[in-house]
């Protein structure tokens, strides 16, 4: 690791929007701190990575527990003595097609402690190493996903956090001026995925009926990530929506 070289930290890595950003980033020579339950497929992520300019390194955690976000950011400081960006990703849904009056409150909370609490708990941390760091500061960029602008039917929880996330970043963004702490949003549209493979079958639409939806390549939603990293702290990305050009969100409901 070289002197010059920036921290970054992408939650929720071991597959998708998070492995598709830390490749991107890692490719850019950011050493990427990775995270997330599966320490094997952060393993797989990092192995993508290995002859990058940059550097992965995987840490497993499950960030909707406190304490293991607190442990991760420790371990974080003592091998790297800062953190330059945080990439709040990870996020959960429920099962598919699960009415509202039907949701577990099980279900409800496991949604709520990964998209919502684990960022908290994550930004909470990054604020305490951002403002005491030398030099001080610091860029936060959180995952709010369309789904943070309009809902889809049957999403109450998912949809719920990712509207507070709209909160939680504006908030951030706030609180962060007086450490040089920088927060925006990216609100991402059908990323081709694992989680997103069946929108080519069909989906549940406003209207009641099931109709397949145009997908974007995950690399994408990376590019805009690492755009909005690369900016120097007097300038901010707050807000910026990256989707597939014909999915059915403009004139949604």
């Amino acid at each position: 690791m070289s002197d010059d070289q920036k921290i970054v930290l992408i939650t929720g890595a071991g597959s998708g929007v998070g492995r598709a950003t830390a490749l991107a980033m890692a490719k850019e020579g950011y050493v990427v701190v990775i995270t997330g339950r599966r320490a094997d497929a952060l393993e797989a992520t990092a192995e993508m990575g290995k002859d990058f300019a940059g550097q992965i390194v995987p840490m497993a955690a499950d960030v909707s527990d406190p304490d293991q976000v607190a442990g991760l950011f420790a371990d974080i400081k003592s091998r790297f003595g800062r953190l330059d960006v945080l990439f709040n990703n990870a996020g959960v849904n429920t099962p598919r097609g699960t009415l509202l009056e039907d949701l577990d409150p099980k279900d409800w909370q496991r949604v709520v402690n990964t998209n919502l609490s684990a960022a908290f708990y994550c930004t909470q941390q990054a604020f305490k190493m951002m403002k005491t760091q030398t030099p001080h500061g610091g860029r936060i960029i959180n995952n709010g996903s369309v789904s943070s602008q309009a809902p889809r039917p049957n999403s109450i929880a998912y949809t719920a956090t990712k509207h507070a996330i709209t909160g939680l970043t504006k908030t951030t963004s706030l609180d962060g001026r007086k450490y040089d702490i920088a927060c925006g949003q990216i609100d991402i549209g059908n990323a081709a995925s694992e989680l997103t493979a069946s929108m080519q079958t069909g989906v549940p639409q406003a209207n009641g009926t099931m109709a397949p939806e145009p997908l974007m390549d995950v690399k994408h939603v990376a590019s805009a990530v690492v755009y909005m990293a690369s900016l120097p702290l007097e300038a901010n990305v707050q807000t910026i929506t990256v989707m597939a050009s014909k999915m059915p969100l403009v004139g949604r409901g």
